[in-house]
């Protein structure tokens, strides 16, 4: 019989092992499938008068008719601007606090207690796994007029009246961005420890001999290190600037904060679901879906010419 040559076995040897691994990666990419592309045979209904529960058959075509709502109506619009206003507010705010997530990778990284480090990060991930349901729930029974924080204030004699903290305009984005930090900083900090722990620790040793300190070593190796894997994930930020998620913005919406709490997302199910309209709300999410695209276009384009690298 005769044998292979050496290459032949590792090419073949090679070609196996791809099988393998793109039959693992099979069931993910069946899931991404119905999950993110089939329901998007569902935009038809941008095209039509829907009218729940009718199919659509019995329901009238109208081409393009919510899209040219959208412009030709000078209510639609103003409500429109506004919730563009409210949505690049949230998203500008959401990338301006994107470094938090690496400050604090590099701290957590340079506390020598390990018990008290995973302790730390530990209580600060688990505020990403609760629903934002519960986190209203919390919210609602420190902040009322008769919650924990306005009862303590009033026994302490600092105020005299309760504060309005949730059934207020007040500083809405703020606080928004608040509790959205509270909930992702320790979940966003674990992809940077990650990267911490891949630094080479000869680096380390090298500087330490030629007498650099630790905030020496975090600002000239730690930090840089981390530097693409920001880059990277802040580029993916800009491309998702549109989607800020409806689940905090629909349990802490009310009448005093609609105003300003209103996010495209939770704009589109407010239309759909409560103002009846689902066709309008497909056109606006069809659109949102395109310029999501275009803005992911863009920042791969601009990051394979600043940074020679592209995300897609």
């Amino acid at each position: 019989m005769k044998k292979l040559p050496a290459k032949a076995k590792v090419k073949e040897k090679g070609s196996a092992q791809s099988k393998k691994l793109f039959l693992c990666i099979v069931p993910f990419i069946i899931l991404s499938f119905l999950f993110s592309y089939f329901p998007l045979h569902g935009w038809i209904y941008a095209l039509y008068d829907y009218k729940p529960p009718l199919s659509l058959s019995q329901c009238e075509f109208v081409g393009l008719k919510w899209f040219k709502t959208l412009f030709a109506n000078p209510t639609q619009v103003s409500q429109m601007i506004q919730v563009m206003k409210n949505t690049f507010a949230m998203s500008l705010l959401g990338v301006l606090t994107s470094l938090l997530p690496v400050a604090f990778a590099i701290f957590l990284n340079e506390i020598k207690y390990k018990w008290f480090k995973n302790l730390v990060q530990t209580m600060t991930t688990l505020p990403n796994f609760i629903s934002w349901v519960l986190v209203y729930s919390v919210a609602f029974s420190l902040f009322t007029d008769s919650g924990m924080v306005n009862t303590l204030l009033q026994n302490m004699g600092i105020i005299t009246t309760p504060i309005k903290f949730l059934d207020s305009d007040a500083h809405t984005y703020l606080w928004m961005t608040l509790w959205n930090l509270w909930k992702g900083l320790g979940w966003g900090a674990i992809m940077y420890l990650a990267a911490i722990a891949g630094i080479d620790a000869e680096l380390y040793e090298a500087a330490r001999v030629d007498g650099a300190n630790r905030f020496q070593l975090m600002k000239n190796i730690t930090l840089p290190a981390l530097m693409p894997t920001f880059f990277v994930l802040l580029m993916m930020s800009v491309a998702n600037f549109l989607n800020n998620g409806m689940d905090q913005y629909y349990v802490f919406q009310n009448a005093f904060n609609k105003e300003h709490i209103q996010v495209l997302d939770l704009y589109v199910y407010n239309i759909g679901m409560t103002g009846n309209s689902l066709s309008m709300a497909t056109a606006i999410s069809m659109l949102k879906s395109i310029v999501s695209l275009a803005l992911l276009v863009i920042v791969n384009m601009v990051s394979k010419k600043t940074r020679g690298e592209s995300i897609i």
